[in-house]
């Protein structure tokens, strides 16, 4: 699966993600600023969340409830410096919670994941953005 698109066609690119999604925890890698985080925000409105989405940078972890009052988390893994720290918060227990886990920054964890996972690249390219899914 391959998505190419601009950033206004982000609604439709997120469609096609969450039809391409079949676990709960889903790693989503990229560079520093190429849209992981606006990618997820649209990705979660479909989700049915209405709450004002935020990185979760600086959090590390954030909650929010979609239309079935079900939780989904969103995560953001670039300034965890070590595993000690995930285990510090529970990390590994959202991700054991089968409940929707959307992962930025994943791969450094990717290893350490005992369920089945989703992993997307996102890439700019040609002034487009791709978005691959790797697993």
């Amino acid at each position: 699966m391959e998505i190419k698109f601009n950033i206004n066609q982000l609604k439709k690119a997120s469609k096609e993600l969450k039809m391409h999604i079949n676990q709960n925890v889903v790693l989503i890698s990229g560079e520093m600023g190429v849209g992981k985080t606006t990618l997820i925000k649209e990705l979660l409105s479909l989700y049915g969340v209405t709450d004002n989405v935020t990185s979760p940078t600086f959090s590390i972890i954030n909650e929010y409830l979609i239309d079935n009052d079900e939780v989904i988390y969103h995560m953001d893994l670039y300034r965890v410096k070590d595993t000690a720290e995930l285990e510090n918060i529970g990390f590994f227990e959202y991700v054991k919670s089968r409940r929707t886990c959307l992962i930025e920054w994943g791969e450094m964890i990717e290893e350490l994941i005992d369920s089945e996972y989703n992993k997307f690249t996102l890439i700019e390219k040609n002034n487009l953005r791709v978005l691959k899914k790797n697993r």
